[in-house]
């Protein structure tokens, strides 16, 4: 892969000379560094090293950005000088520019970016399934039957006979435990749809689901997971906790809480004057579970988690109001 990197190098050195023209530039550098760019794959295929790999290979990664980003600006320059003294001597110079209108990423991406990159790093591998679910998928392999009152906690759009649309994304768990053996690591983002809309709720948003499958798991590792995750998104000294709560498809099922990041724990209005904020649901994988996608609980054991991105998003930005994300308002998007 270093190889490759060089290749790359050497190909951007190569074409930036034939380089005439603004656009040129532009392109080629979205050709290098883009979101489907050259050096970007190089970025997606880390996921399959080693830690120590993946050092050796950011740091040339690292490298190679910034010498790009370091020729195109050469590049701009000389193409900016070349175009003032070939241009016409009648053009006032002085002017202010025409600035360009620059976009960004969403912050709801950015975020879940962010989060998939702190799993990544852990050695979970990024699934994804269908938005469009079997009542099979969505529930009942899930350990909730027909008759569950657990049915309850969430308003399912159905849309006729067994189809629904995905409460969570769960369901890419079982996708994957029927085609995969143990052990596996792997998390869930994807879009997800319920009947709720107020400030806090949105008929449509977006989970991360995470499941960790292998011979002796145990609470701990689980604890050790959420840890590292949350000193990660919210910083090292952020407090954590777990209250006993119920899920159906975990057992032991636990509610995992962040020291408030608007007081410091201190209480306020956002957290109820308790000093502590909800952030996620986790548990130890609930045998049914395991019997449902045909593997022995006696062998394997595993945990699950699964967290709201615009959950994470309000607390990381102290954004009060979920349908900022969704209002397409630029006074509000530019800030991100």
């Amino acid at each position: 892969m270093i190889e490759k990197i060089k290749q790359y190098k050497d190909d951007f050195k190569n074409r930036i000379s034939e380089v005439g023209v603004g656009e040129e530039l532009r392109q080629l550098r979205t050709d290098f560094l883009g979101k489907k760019g050259l050096v970007t794959q190089v970025m997606k295929d880390m996921r399959e090293l080693s830690s120590e790999q993946k050092r050796e290979v950011g740091r040339h990664i690292n490298e190679l950005k910034n010498w790009i980003e370091n020729e195109v600006k050469e590049k701009t320059e000389k193409l900016k000088g070349a175009s003032s003294e070939g241009g016409d001597r009648s053009f006032d110079t002085t002017l202010p520019g025409r600035k360009e209108a620059r976009g960004s990423l969403h912050p709801i991406t950015q975020v879940m970016e962010e989060l998939i990159a702190i799993f990544v790093s852990l050695g979970f591998q990024v699934a994804e399934g269908p938005e469009v679910e079997s009542d099979y998928y969505n529930f009942e392999a899930l350990n909730i039957p027909k008759d569950h009152p657990a049915r309850d906690m969430q308003d399912t759009f159905y849309i006729g006979g067994e189809k629904v649309l995905r409460t969570h994304t769960s369901p890419v768990q079982i996708h994957v435990m029927e085609k995969q053996q143990p052990p596996l690591r792997i998390i869930a983002p994807g879009k997800v749809y319920r009947c709720d809309s107020d400030v806090s709720h949105t008929p449509m948003f977006h989970q991360i689901e995470g499941l960790m499958v292998d011979e002796k798991v145990t609470f701990s590792d689980l604890k050790g997971v959420m840890n590292i995750f949350v000193h990660q998104i919210f910083g090292e000294k952020t407090q954590v906790r777990f209250r006993p709560s119920f899920f159906p498809f975990t057992c032991p099922s636990a509610e995992v809480d962040i020291q408030c990041v608007i007081c410091s724990g201190k209480g306020c209005r956002v957290c109820s004057q308790t000093g502590w904020l909800e952030i996620l649901g986790a548990g130890m994988v609930d045998p049914a579970v395991f019997k449902a996608v045909k593997y022995d609980p006696e062998k394997w054991t595993g945990f699950a988690f699964g967290m709201g991105i615009e959950r994470i998003a309000m607390l990381k930005y102290g954004i009060n109001d979920i349908r900022l994300f969704f209002e397409n308002d630029l006074r509000f998007l530019q800030q991100f």
